[in-house]
């Protein structure tokens, strides 16, 4: 991190075009967010900042991002799920872009006529909301969880910015992927993933307090995980790569539905069966993007079967 020449830190391993590489601006948000106020503290760094294992606090600090940088007048969560971290989401959305205008002459390709499809878009809608805010994409939102996508649905409706560019469908089948939500001839340039990467539920608490311990607080019985999360949001039997191994699989049935294939990946011991899995499927070309989020570094993995 450094400082820009107004003196605000800058987190210069996000992507370049990320609104949040100077970090948080407090003032600002507050501004956008009044309800923003009472969770905001000067640290012992003398920064403001708020208690990021408090998720009431991690939410309104969301809803204040999202509504001063991208426009969304109304964001909510039903309880207990995944509120996730606005800059990481943006960064995975924005090397999306470049990959697509490699494909368009080093142009970003702009507006409804782009099409992804968000597999798990969540309750929380934040692929669609910064891709279609920031480029104008077009999204279908697919999940198996239908209190999820009622309420991905109720912030699309709630937000005239997101008219008419946005759909969710819900996946009657856990163990398919494309199959059951897509529809006959319909194509995409790219579809996009953050996998559960928990291999069982006792993995993901085992994550949760470590992270609690990460952020100086004392290990309780049932801790709370400050981004939240449902079990189909948080694991999946032999984690993250297992879900991503049957992704490949099933998206070389449908080879020519979608340009590009995404996921992003948490874990690199992950990558090598995955590229396994991709050589198997007699995948065209393959992309590893690496991200860089404070001290946490995830991939993007993205995958063609077409000719380049």
């Amino acid at each position: 991190m450094k400082q820009n020449d107004s003196g605000k830190n800058v987190h210069t391993t996000l992507h370049p075009r990320n609104r949040h590489r100077e970090g948080y601006d407090f003032p600002q948000l507050i501004k956008a967010c009044p309800e923003l106020a009472p969770f905001v503290f000067t640290n012992p760094y003398q920064t403001e900042s708020i208690d990021f294992s408090n998720p009431d606090a991690v939410k309104m600090l969301n809803k204040a991002l999202l509504r001063t940088y991208y426009g969304i007048t109304f964001w909510d969560l039903p309880a207990g799920y995944l509120c996730p971290p606005v800059p990481g989401r943006a960064d995975y959305i924005h090397y999306i872009a470049d990959l697509l205008a490699e494909g368009n002459e080093g142009v970003i390709p702009r507006g409804k006529s782009v099409r992804v499809l968000d597999i798990g878009v969540g309750a929380n809608c934040i692929y669609p909301i910064i891709g279609h805010q920031e480029y104008g994409w077009r999204f279908v939102g697919t999940d198996t969880d239908p209190l999820a996508l009622r309420a991905a649905k109720q912030i699309a409706s709630a937000n005239k910015s997101l008219s008419g560019a946005l759909d969710f469908r819900q996946q009657p089948n856990a163990a398919d992927i494309f199959t059951g939500v897509l529809k006959s001839g319909e194509n995409f340039d790219v579809s996009i993933c953050n996998p559960p990467f928990h291999a069982s539920p006792e993995e993901a608490q085992a994550s949760t307090e470590r992270k609690w311990k990460n952020l100086g607080k004392e290990k309780t019985d049932a801790p709370v995980l400050n981004f939240g999360g449902q079990t189909t949001e948080l694991w999946y039997p032999k984690g993250e790569e297992a879900f991503i191994q049957i992704m490949v699989s099933q998206s070389a049935e449908i080879p020519g539905r979608c340009r590009w294939f995404s996921t992003l990946i948490s874990k690199k011991e992950t990558l090598p069966s995955i590229y396994g899995a991709l050589k198997k499927a007699q995948a065209s070309e393959v992309r590893t993007i690496e991200m860089n989020q404070g001290q946490k570094t995830s991939r993007v993995v993205a995958w063609t079967f077409m000719a380049s």
